[in-house]
């Protein structure tokens, strides 16, 4: 067994279901990243735009001088969802991918062991960096690269065999690794199934290059987790029950449906209270929190990365979306949040919701609102649903 296959067995053997190899030469795609950040579509992400952080995805050596080569490893994440979900409005829908542990903190330590074995392979050592979606490189692009997948419609990274539900890690080492040969074919075909069933249509297919394209600004990730104003009213019924990201572009994937493996990390075994819990248990209990609480309480989670503020944010939406008289005592204590943030979405929800108990909460909190956007929210909400 020559050194590359020996890799590939011993990055298997720590839970990686794709392992590939690529040269540290800069990306042939910065032409449309630049292109994409100059539109405007990457939203309120300014890490994505910094100049430093541009350049160094552009050149890995602006990373580790020494890069001579480039680990490419796939880590699944897929469960199925429990029965019900995601049909029942009344219960939230959290991204599969964080319904377990914090993948970062799992996937990093296994890829510092995975150098740390290479490191005794080599003689004279072997130096070399973990990231795991923590640093400004172009993973999907190296992995792509390293013949891990091509990049489909929905701007996912999609292996013939395993289809899209895994993570991306990346080793960089000066050591130089026979190189794996690119995925060069598109296999999307015709295929619009991610690009009909994006319900905020974030996804605008490939551009003239054959680069799929995406306006984050629409993206139901983005607007959970990554925006922290406001969510735009046009948006918010289209993001349905969906609390913390989406994974619709991925479950229509033929790809998915077809080739999708249960993951087998322990780490990612889906925590009870994300498994699609009852939207007004969860709004309850975030509204009964802190923000410390709440890092205490999603302290290993992907989850706590929207603070306190935005996962409830995400919640009184959702709890609009459901339009259920039952949600009103829960929304009217959100009314009355510190944050007043939560305060403008608890007041839209409870406009949705058409029953005299969520009129009189407006009523009764407009005559001491004092935030002039939620002043406006309250006004809004009170003429009724329909404002969206």
């Amino acid at each position: 067994m020559g050194p590359t296959e020996t890799l590939r067995a011993r990055a298997r053997e720590l839970g990686f279901s794709l392992v590939g190899v690529t040269a540290a030469g800069p990306s042939e795609h910065m032409d449309y990243y630049r292109s994409w950040l100059s539109s405007g579509r990457h939203g309120e992400m300014r890490y994505l735009s910094r100049e430093d952080s541009v350049e160094r995805r552009a050149d890995l050596k602006r990373t580790m001088a020494d890069t001579a080569s480039v680990i490419l490893v796939a880590h699944e994440y897929f469960h199925a969802d429990p029965p019900g979900l995601p049909e029942d409005p009344s219960r939230a829908v959290i991204a599969r991918y964080a319904r377990g542990e914090d993948y970062h903190v799992v996937m990093k330590s296994k890829l510092e062991a995975l150098l740390g074995w290479l490191d005794g392979q080599v003689e004279g050592g072997v130096r070399g960096r973990a990231y795991v979606d923590t640093g400004p490189i172009l993973e999907r692009d190296l992995a792509r690269r390293a013949g891990l997948g091509w990049f489909g419609k929905n701007t996912m990274l999609i292996n013939p065999t395993r289809g899209s539900y895994f993570f991306v890690g990346v080793l960089l080492v000066d050591v130089e690794l026979p190189p794996d040969e690119p995925f060069i074919e598109d296999r999307c075909g015709t295929c619009r199934a991610c690009l009909d069933g994006c319900p905020t249509g974030a996804l605008l297919g490939r551009d003239g290059d054959g680069a799929p394209v995406i306006d984050a600004r629409r993206c139901i990730s983005y607007l959970t987790i990554e925006l922290r104003g406001a969510i735009p009213l046009e948006l918010r019924r289209p993001i349905g029950n969906r609390v913390f990201g989406c994974d619709i572009c991925q479950e229509v994937c033929p790809w998915n449906e077809s080739f999708a493996h249960e993951s087998e990390e322990i780490a990612y075994r889906v925590r009870s209270d994300l498994d699609g819990p009852a939207l007004v248990d969860l709004a309850r209990r975030l509204v009964d929190m802190d923000e410390d609480d709440f890092r205490e309480s999603f302290r290993t989670s992907p989850v706590r990365r929207t603070g306190r503020a935005g996962l409830l944010r995400n919640v009184c939406v959702a709890l609009g979306n459901e339009r259920r008289a039952e949600a009103v005592p829960v929304l009217s204590a959100a009314l009355s949040d510190p944050d007043p943030l939560v305060r403008s979405h608890a007041a839209w929800a409870l406009g949705e919701v058409d029953v005299p108990a969520a009129k009189e909460a407006l009523a009764n909190r407009g005559l001491m609102e004092l935030d002039g956007p939620v002043q406006e929210a309250i006004a809004d909400a009170l003429r009724g649903p329909g404002i969206a």
